[in-house]
């Protein structure tokens, strides 16, 4: 059986071969001899796109720092070039995207995976087929499940079938997490404002955006636990449901249950809030595109309902007066008023928050609650000799993840910060020239994932972010 667990891999790179590369830019820091681009070779890549062959050389030439230039070469185009499967399916593109070492597409990380080629969409017109692909692909998933976070390409037994939850052909696993569904629609809505192109928002587009809707409705619990559960034979605690599968009891107040993290592991509290502000900004784009695009009025009228009540549930019971931060908005809560104060580094979390467009990064409950996740009064925060991050339970003490390092740079209005950011992504890739899961505080070189596109990506894309805002890297 394999999970996103089940791929440690412990660094040995040497640090000898390294050397000090002679830039006074406050970025600049350890360099290499000669840095050979990672990349498989031409013929190798699963898929080029010259507009991100161009985006790649433009960008480069204007990175002072040699290994940040290497490291933005090997990780933006990791996705094209090592997880995407594309085709035709039905008559329409077809694009099954892997994490990296596994082999099944996650529908949260395939959005993500992508997301960084979207602004180059109308340079090439191969890309935009490719990301239509991805749209269509992931309607498909939604039409066969709801409820599941991970899909195999074909329509075959996944390697979790023995789960104890309604597993079918097609599903690599099946964890109820709100998330999964709000990246559907976050590539989806973008995909058609970056374009202009409706042709992925057709009619089975819209099957699968009123299954969207309805899960989130029925996951609110108001008549009854509904019916998903999930249980697992397994020593590990947060890959199962308590309570005969449903988890812990919530008490109905218009929030969303989700029964998993968009780390894989079970919520403590089935509110999770991240992923119910998530949902606000979902419900709501699928409102505009039901106004714009697929004309049902009916439709849009619904999802803003249910997005203005999740909203206002979050005011009422997801914003809590913490004793040091003043008001923030916690982690997870039960309707109870029980609540976690805390964050992971999986995104959608409390410190990503303004990068998925669910709250201003000027925000004052969102600027309370981002000193408090990055404090060691987030019990998820470690500090060691070589970095200071967010981590998380899945893969347990000690082990910040790049994640959070990005994210935290990706939210920044703080130039200090911002530059502390990028260092230490440069000086904590163990050596490889790559971004991982997680690395240990004191020692990059353990680490794991050694191929993880999900993070690759993302530091590429902040990397891009901050050449075109005309940061000196």
């Amino acid at each position: 059986m394999t999970t996103r667990r089940d791929f440690i891999r412990t660094g040995t790179i040497s640090m000898a071969g390294l050397a000090i590369a002679g830039s006074g830019n406050v970025f600049a820091g350890m360099g290499r001899l000669d840095y050979t681009t990672l990349r498989p070779a031409i013929g190798e890549r699963n898929f080029t796109s010259e507009a991100v062959e161009e985006a790649i050389r433009t960008t480069k030439a204007r990175i002072k720092d040699p290994k940040l230039a290497w490291m933005f070469e090997n990780c933006f185009p990791n996705t094209l070039d090592t997880t995407v499967e594309h085709g035709i399916r039905n008559g329409k593109p077809d694009t099954f995207v892997i994490t990296g070492d596994i082999h099944a597409m996650w529908l949260r990380d395939s959005t993500a995976q992508v997301w960084p080629y979207l602004p180059l969409a109308g340079q090439d017109e191969n890309l935009k087929t490719l990301l239509a692909g991805v749209v269509n692909r992931q309607t498909q998933c939604v039409l066969l499940d709801p409820y599941a976070n991970a899909f195999n390409k074909e329509l075959v037994p996944g390697e979790w079938m023995s789960d104890r939850t309604k597993m079918i052909p097609g599903l690599h696993e099946r964890k109820w997490e709100i998330d999964s569904l709000c990246y559907t629609v976050r590539l989806a809505y973008h995909y058609w404002k970056t374009t202009g192109d409706t042709s992925v928002l057709d009619a089975e587009w819209q099957k699968a955006a009123g299954l969207i809707l309805e899960t989130f409705r029925v996951q609110q619990r108001k008549d009854g636990l509904g019916p998903y559960k999930f249980e697992r034979e397994t020593t590990r605690q947060l890959d199962t449901l308590s309570n005969g599968g449903y988890g812990r009891p919530l008490k109905p107040v218009g929030l969303i249950n989700s029964s998993f993290r968009p780390s894989d592991d079970a919520s403590t509290f089935g509110f999770l809030i991240p992923s119910n502000l998530f949902a606000v900004v979902s419900l709501r784009q699928m409102a505009e595109i039901s106004d714009t695009v697929t004309d049902d009025r009916e439709f849009a009228v619904k999802c803003r309902a249910l997005a203005d009540e999740v909203e206002a549930a979050i005011h009422k019971y997801a914003i809590i007066k913490h004793p040091k931060y003043g008001k923030v908005y916690a982690y997870e809560v039960d309707g109870f008023g029980n609540a976690t104060f805390m964050d992971d580094a999986n995104v959608p979390s409390l410190l990503g928050l303004p990068y998925l467009g669910c709250v201003s990064p000027n925000d004052k409950v969102y600027q309370n609650t981002r000193k408090l996740v990055w404090s060691e009064d987030n019990p998820y925060f470690f500090k060691g000799k070589a970095a200071e991050g967010i981590g998380g339970p899945h893969i347990g003490y000690d082990m910040v993840w790049p994640m959070s390092i990005i994210m935290r740079a990706m939210t920044s209005t703080d130039d200090k910060e911002v530059e502390w950011c990028v260092r230490t992504l440069r000086d904590t890739d163990g050596g490889t020239g790559f971004m991982h899961e997680s690395f240990h505080k004191d020692d990059p070189s353990n680490f794991t994932r050694s191929w993880f596109a999900w993070a690759n990506t993302l530091f590429g894309e902040l990397i891009r972010k901050l050449v075109l805002e005309g940061k000196q890297l």
